[in-house]
C-alpha cells in the first residue's frame, strides 16, 4: 500500500511538471498581471475541471458542479482582464467566447 501511495506521488509530480504554455496564453496571463510562480495552480485547476467533467457523464451532479467551476473560472478571468485594462481580441475570443460556451453547456444541459 505504501508502494502504490509512494507511485501515486511520484506519478502526480511527474505529470505537474509543467511545459510552457502557448505564447497567447502566456501574453494573457503575463498581461493581466498573473505571478508566473503562481501558473502551476492552472494546471490543477484545469486537470480537476476536466476529471470532473468527464466523471460527471456518468454522475449527474459532478458534472453540475464542475460546469458552475469552469463558468466561475472564466468569470474570474473576465475580471482579471477587466481590471487589467487588458481587452484585447485574445480577451473577446478566449476569455469570453470559453464563458458564453459553458454558460450554453450549463443551460443546454438542464435544458434538453
Amino acid at each position: 500500500m505504501v508502494a502504490g501511495r509512494a507511485r501515486v506521488g511520484a506519478s502526480a509530480r511527474c505529470s505537474s511538471i509543467p511545459s510552457p504554455p502557448p505564447k497567447f496564453i502566456r501574453d494573457c496571463l503575463d498581461g493581466v498581471g498573473f505571478p508566473r510562480e503562481w501558473w502551476w495552480t492552472l494546471i490543477v485547476i484545469k486537470t480537476t475541471a476536466a476529471v470532473g467533467l468527464l466523471a460527471g457523464i456518468w454522475i449527474p451532479g459532478v458534472a453540475f458542479a464542475a460546469n458552475t467551476g469552469v463558468i466561475i473560472y472564466f468569470v474570474s478571468a473576465a475580471v482579471a482582464h477587466f481590471r487589467a485594462r487588458f481587452t484585447g481580441q485574445a480577451f473577446w475570443m478566449n476569455c469570453l467566447g470559453m464563458l458564453a460556451l459553458s454558460l450554453a453547456v450549463q443551460v443546454l444541459s438542464y435544458v434538453i
